[in-house]
């Protein structure tokens, strides 16, 4: 249990679609930016290990980024505050679907998702000193049969750049979506029910520190 709070949490990631849901729900953030070095390792390996499920894929690449943020805010000593991070994945029939790392790929992977139902898979973590709290919300979501111009047109917008499954639901890719049974908020990239709990059970849930204004660190 936390017992002073310098600060609100830290956000370890780069997603404005995080710090836009945080702020939704009044949660007080600074981001805990990372900062790019030339030929230095990504913060993060993302590459799914042999045969790793899609669940445990996501649960162990949010306790990296979780892990990895509490470090770089001990080496920029930084004022101590829970770190939160997360992590999105698609899973089609057992298999994960990524972030494209072309728009080739990218329609290859709209083409598959294509008439189907597909889960999506978001992890988040808050780490503050030894106590990690987790959690992870799954969804069903289902897409239309799409056209091979639609998902060339979509695919040349750039929004499936960089998003997990090649689409984002919160922009065009909402036409596709016939239906969705779980956490919108998590196929966006944070739940934002989980989070919550998390937040209550990491420090008090009448912890006002925690809500307010955000900006950088």
């Amino acid at each position: 249990m936390i017992t002073t709070l310098d600060r609100s949490l830290y956000l370890a990631s780069r997603s404005p679609r995080r710090r836009e849901l945080l702020t939704q729900i009044g949660v007080r953030f600074h981001l805990l930016l990372f900062r790019d070095v030339p030929n230095a390792d990504p913060e993060v390996n993302e590459d799914p290990l042999p045969g790793e499920a899609p669940y445990d894929y996501v649960l162990r690449v949010c306790a990296a980024k979780a892990e990895g943020g509490w470090k770089r805010m001990q080496q920029r000593t930084l004022p101590r505050s829970p770190v939160l991070a997360a992590d999105t994945t698609v899973a089609l029939e057992g298999r994960i679907l990524g972030k494209p790392t072309d728009r080739r790929q990218a329609a290859n992977m709209l083409c598959e998702l294509s008439g189907k139902k597909h889960e999506v898979l978001t992890a988040v973590a808050i780490k503050y000193d030894e106590q990690v709290e987790m959690a992870v919300s799954k969804t069903e979501v289902e897409f239309r049969p799409l056209s091979e111009e639609e998902i060339r047109q979509y695919v040349a917008t750039g929004e499936a750049d960089d998003k997990a499954g090649a689409y984002a639901i919160q922009g065009r890719a909402g036409q596709f979506i016939v239906e969705i049974h779980g956490s919108y908020s998590g196929v966006m990239g944070l739940p934002l029910y989980e989070t919550a709990q998390l937040i209550e059970r990491i420090g008090s849930p009448n912890d006002r520190r925690f809500h307010g204004s955000h900006g950088g660190a």
